[in-house]
């Protein structure tokens, strides 16, 4: 069981489409392991979209490095463009996964993946009431 490095309580596993996903139910974060984001969404053109759009800003954000569930080792913080505003999420710096504070992966997934056809988004937004309308 891993342990959610927000905010240290443990991360429950869940299954969606055969892929576990460890969620905090606690702070609502959840932890995609390594190729996991790519399967989930199913278009390999799109996924590859998303992951190329990822920026490392580690050197000029502020905010606090979260430790990588898996390794312990500080994770990057990367910046994921959107039409609104910049997403920031965490990478681990040795590809283990990515983090996702509450609503995050839902709004990626809402602002670059075409959500209304993908089965994770509707997950996200039914279990998690990841995707609000004022977003």
């Amino acid at each position: 069981m891993l342990v959610c490095p927000v905010c240290g309580c443990d991360m429950a596993v869940l299954e969606l489409h055969g892929i576990e996903i460890d969620y905090c139910f606690s702070c609502g974060g959840i932890w995609l392991d390594a190729g996991e984001l790519e399967y989930l969404m199913g278009d390999s053109e799109k996924s590859d979209e998303i992951l190329k759009s990822f920026q490392d800003v580690s050197s000029t954000n502020k905010e606090k490095k979260r430790p990588c569930p898996i390794c312990g080792k500080a994770m990057k913080k990367v910046s994921v463009p959107t039409s609104e505003t910049e997403i920031i999420i965490d990478k681990c710096p040795k590809e283990h996964g990515i983090w996702f504070d509450k609503d995050e992966l839902y709004r990626i997934i809402n602002e670059l993946g075409e959500a209304k056809n993908m089965k994770v988004a509707e997950f996200l937004k039914d279990m998690f009431q990841g995707g609000s309308e004022k977003k």
